[in-house]
């Protein structure tokens, strides 16, 4: 049996293509559409944003 299936595991990949990733958890029945949000990017050293990756 999955964990948990409501609030999967997801990575968040830096769209400045340096392959930098965070590991976070969300909510499907919140945000059923892929998830996108702007964090630092240490390798580049600003923000960016981050996109979800499947």
């Amino acid at each position: 049996m999955a964990r948990n299936e409501v609030r999967p595991i997801i990575k968040l990949r830096s769209t400045a293509d340096t392959g930098y990733t965070y590991v976070t958890r969300k909510n499907r029945r919140n945000d059923p559409d892929r998830l996108v949000l702007r964090k630092f990017d240490p390798v580049v050293r600003r923000h960016v944003d981050f996109r979800e990756e499947r």
